[in-house]
């Protein structure tokens, strides 16, 4: 089984995390969009949208993260022959659409400083023309990301679409406040998937220095927050990024490369 994923984004770390939890080996490969490694041909065939996580089982290839979640839950009940083990109930799977329906682009990318983001943005517009000569019979799917690219500068110019990425986080995280004040994770007594899709949320708030303002002003996700970080899985697959001084590695190792390309002109 074959993972193609990157450590900063957020469905990549569900999917990665829900791996570790169900104990389920695979192999790695990162793909870094920041740098325009989803752009490369070989990957682009293997997914037009250049987008990740993508799970592959020989022939079979999976893009959805909840699909993605629920085919690993099933092969760890395949492999552990016990009856007892049972997948997501629904009202799991409900939190976790309800968590996934929230789209964390313009969120994140707003809380980005203006001159990083746009010099990432250029960059990412010339490796795509550069992938686009280099595989004509990809055109289209290039130029449809070129697209995507240009769209989403001039929607971050939006009032409209910032305030309401805003907004639906907040009713989200809300709502998980008066869940977790019935129950210690998000669907009862358990650890489940839907704490697999919520925890990333949560990380992603911190990476943006967010912490205070989401985090702790709500006591029952300041008190889940805490637990959940002490997880094998959280460890292995965010904070071995992310904590303390390895946050800083992670994004200055990234922006390098950016950098040094962008000045060798190496698209």
């Amino acid at each position: 089984m074959q993972l193609y994923h990157h450590p900063l984004d957020l469905d990549s770390q569900r999917v990665r995390i829900s791996l570790e939890e169900e104990g389920v080996d695979y192999t790695s490969h990162h793909v870094n969009p920041i740098t325009g490694k989803n752009l490369d041909s070989s990957f682009f065939k293997m997914n037009r949208r250049g987008r990740v996580p993508v799970f592959q089982n020989g022939s079979h290839i999976i893009y959805n993260t909840i699909d993605i979640i629920q085919y690993i839950e099933r092969i760890a009940v395949v492999s552990s022959g016990a009856e007892s083990i049972s997948t997501s109930n629904r009202e799991v799977i409900e939190w976790m659409q309800r968590i996934q329906d929230w789209d964390p682009k313009f969120f994140t990318l707003a809380h980005i400083p203006e001159k990083y983001r746009v010099y990432v943005s250029k960059f990412i517009r010339q490796v795509v023309i550069a992938r686009m000569s280099e595989s004509p019979e990809l055109a289209g799917d290039y130029h449809r990301k070129l697209r995507e690219a240009y769209e989403t500068e001039e929607k971050l110019k939006e009032a409209d679409v910032l305030r309401r990425g805003k907004e639906h986080l907040v009713r989200l995280l809300d709502e998980v406040e008066r869940q977790l004040c019935e129950t210690p994770f998000l669907a009862g007594q358990d650890f489940t998937m839907a704490d697999v899709m919520l925890i990333p949320v949560l990380a992603r708030l911190k990476l943006l220095d967010l912490e205070n303002e989401y985090i702790t002003r709500r006591p029952n996700i300041a008190e889940y927050w805490l637990l959940v970080q002490q997880r094998p899985s959280y460890k292995r697959v965010i904070g071995k990024y992310f904590n303390g001084w390895r946050k800083h590695k992670t994004l200055l190792k990234t922006w390098f490369l950016v950098r040094l390309r962008s000045l060798l002109k190496k698209y």
